[in-house]
């Protein structure tokens, strides 16, 4: 994952436009159960830190996700808990190896990306080690040039869909314009967050999802290789 180049008066040399993909849930599918498994590891959190019943524990855990994209977020912000124990023992303790596995239509999909015109570029709201993890497991790191990702060693925390992620994910993918951008996440409060913001945005509703009742992104898929078709622009030409 190379840095952004910058000529010699501190401009910025890269034209190119940005395709920004989240990770979980949108990298791989949501049959392979992860969130289900991070929910009990979280709930668990809850119950074993702030003596919580299982209930208390479960409301708690959305009320936090629905308010701030992330669990974490209201925990350290309400709680005092250190974010980084948190992600040891919730993203980190996730047993990965034995779950995600490489997915030969997601590379080949990435690596029709028109390189000339377009930076991959990962952009998650979990901690860098499970991104890093996660993309190193389906063997298409070497195909992003970069991630922007929640780092849990900042006081206060900030994620998706706060203005000021999709500001990070911009300056430090180097992007230059907003309307240049691309967007593929399977939340919808984030590609609320980021159709708002100006990217061009898709949400991914797998057929085993709950659709929106109306579509909150420019586009919504069933999988990622719709995106061929959204935008023929940014793949590399048959």
């Amino acid at each position: 994952m190379s840095a952004n180049g910058h000529s010699a008066d501190g401009a910025p040399t890269d034209q190119r436009s940005v395709f920004f993909f989240d990770i979980d849930n949108c990298l791989y599918p949501k049959s392979y159960k992860i969130h289900d498994l991070m929910g009990v590891l979280i709930d668990n959190y809850f119950q074993n830190h702030l003596g919580l019943t299982q209930d208390d524990a479960e409301t708690l855990h959305q009320r936090y996700y629905k308010d701030y994209g992330l669990a974490i977020e209201g925990l350290a912000r309400h709680h005092r808990v250190d974010p980084l124990e948190y992600n040891r023992l919730v993203d980190d303790a996730l047993p990965l190896d034995g779950l995600i596995k490489p997915d030969p239509k997601l590379r080949q999909l990435l690596e029709n990306i028109d390189r000339t015109k377009i930076k991959p570029w990962l952009f998650t709201n979990a901690h860098i080690t499970h991104g890093q993890r996660v993309v190193k497991l389906l063997e298409i790191d070497d195909l992003f040039e970069g991630i922007t990702y929640c780092d849990y060693t900042v006081q206060p925390l900030l994620c998706k869909p706060a203005v000021a992620m999709y500001d990070k994910a911009m300056r430090e993918s180097g992007a230059q314009n907003a309307a240049d951008c691309y967007f593929v996440d399977d939340s919808m409060i984030n590609i609320i967050g980021s159709k708002k913001y100006g990217w061009k945005s898709v949400h991914l509703v797998e057929p085993m999802s709950t659709s929106p009742p109306q579509p909150v992104g420019h586009f919504q898929i069933a999988g990622l290789e719709e995106l061929r078709h959204c935008f023929p622009e940014v793949f590399k030409k048959p």
